[in-house]
Formats: C-alpha cells, structure tokens, sequence
C-alpha cells in the first residue's frame, strides 16, 4: 500500500537516546523550571541542551562552571535543540567547590571557553583535555595561582594558534619576558613562576587579546574582573 513502511524500521520522528559526558560552561534560564545548558563534549563538541523539570533529582549545584556530568541527550529529528533526561555527576570536585580561589578560575576558564569555542564546533581532543586540566585543580593543593595563565596558554595551542615569542609580542608589552618564561616552562615550573596579582591579570589579559585576535571574535570575558579582585 502506498505510503506504508516495511516492517521493523524506525518512524523518522523517533528519539534516540545517547549517553556521553559534558563539560557545564554556561547556562541560561527558559521558564520557571528549565535551563538551556551549553556544554562541551566528545560527540557534540560546543552544543546546548534543554533541561526541564529542575528540582532534587538535577539541582542547582550539578550545573557549577566546568562541572563534569554523565548525560543521557534525546535527540529528536524534530528539533535541534536535544533535551537531557538524566544527568549524575562523574567527578566531586571536592578541592574546587570548597575553595573560593579554583571557583573562581573554573568561572573564568568556563567563560572564556563558552565564548571562544563557536556553538557548533567541535575541537579534537578538547573535552578530554578540559576534563584532564580541572582534575588536576581539583587535585592541587596550593601553587595554582598561575593556573588559568597556563590554561589559556594551552587553549591557545588546542584551537591551532601556536602561540610563540614573536606571536604573543605585539599583545605582551613590557610582559614578554614573563611569557616567554610560561611558553618554556613545563606545568610545575609555571605554577612557581613569581608573579604579583597585577602582573597576573594584565598577562591574562594580554592572552585573551591574542585569542581575540586569532579567533575573529570578541571575547568580553566580565569574570575577569572577578580573578583581578582576588590575586590583586
């Protein structure tokens, strides 16, 4: 009969159900009750979901910057907006959660990665590099003021910029030398680079002003002002 489909095969309005881990970046509001959550992750790269029915089951606390979750995405040919229907945190991240400084990190590092990485992208290797570096903030126990110089350093090299002397120069001033010492340093030796809370900040700034510039993007990352208040 014409129109009908052979046994067995799917409607193509069917849901498919995916499991896989994302990164939380960055929230907005939809309601009284949902949140459209943008993420990073293996299979979807820099996406955002829908979540409804917020409450005990997926509190407010599972959607922390840089927070690591096991999801379950229903995608629908419906619609390009796939919602979450289950999520479990993968790690506790007891070291960052209660320490003021490494939050207020995975807030500026969780900022620039939601600006900088387009919605769409998807960048080799970035999700698992992202899980390694806040495992290892969770896991430090002191010396990590450098740390976000570092991370912005290495996301520079993940998105293909391959930033060097004569690269980082027209944005460095007067900073170059103390850049140059982060481009050799292996991870231990950055974090115990000497640094005031002032230097720290113009460098970080200095950073994002090179990844503005070779992303094409304005990159307005307003937690920024937030690390300059507490490494002063």
């Amino acid at each position: 009969m014409a129109g009908s489909q052979s046994g067995g095969k799917p409607s193509l309005t069917a849901a498919m159900t995916v499991n896989t881990d994302i990164i939380i970046l960055h929230t907005t509001k939809v309601g009284e009750n949902s949140l459209v959550i943008h993420t990073l992750s293996r299979e979807y790269g820099r996406r955002g979901f829908l979540v409804r029915s917020l409450g005990k089951r997926m509190p407010a606390s599972f959607f922390l910057p840089m927070n690591v979750l096991e999801a379950n995405i229903n995608e629908s040919s419906r619609s390009t907006l796939y919602t979450i229907r289950d999520l479990t945190p993968k790690h506790s991240l007891i070291g960052i959660r209660n320490n003021i400084l490494k939050n207020a990190i995975t807030m500026f590092i969780s900022e620039v990665l939601y600006r900088v990485i387009k919605d769409g992208t998807n960048e080799q290797g970035l999700f698992d590099w992202c899980e390694k570096e806040i495992l290892i903030l969770d896991d430090m126990g002191a010396g990590f003021n450098n740390f976000h110089i570092r991370f912005l350093m290495e996301l520079c090299i993940i998105l293909g910029f391959s930033p060097d002397s004569q690269g980082l120069a027209p944005f460095a001033g007067d900073r170059m030398e103390t850049m140059d010492r982060f481009l050799k340093a292996s991870f231990e030796e950055a974090m115990m680079i000497p640094l005031t809370g002032a230097v720290r900040n113009e460098i970080a700034e200095d950073l994002l002003r090179y990844i503005e510039f070779h992303s094409e993007s304005s990159v307005n990352v307003k937690s920024l002002q937030v690390l300059r208040e507490l490494f002063r």
